[in-house]
């Protein structure tokens, strides 16, 4: 069984957020530093971190306020480099 890294309150997990829909860039600072792009799907896809569930709870949250429909909440590789609208990233997993 491969160990789960742990991650603390120092160490903020990397999210890809997808939207349905465009969102307008004006609405990236309501989104507490994350990046607002939009992807030629037609998605509006948010990255960056989230200190802990409860961070990540909260921007869900602003996200249902908006109405916009949630495509997907995709954990980041943090080793590895993202290029925003190039879909999802899958979680890294250590092999043994």
């Amino acid at each position: 069984m491969t160990e789960q890294p742990r991650i603390g309150p120092s160490d903020p997990s990397r999210y890809e957020i997808r939207l349905g829909g465009r969102l307008d860039p004006r609405w990236a600072t309501w989104f507490d530093g994350m990046t607002l792009d939009q992807a030629e799907d037609g998605s509006t896809v948010l990255t960056g971190a989230a200190l802990d569930q409860a961070a990540l709870h909260g921007v869900l949250r602003k996200v249902r306020d908006l109405g916009l429909p949630l495509i997907a909440v995709t954990p980041l590789d943090p080793d590895r480099p993202h290029t925003p609208g190039d879909g999802p990233r899958r979680p890294s997993k250590d092999v043994p």
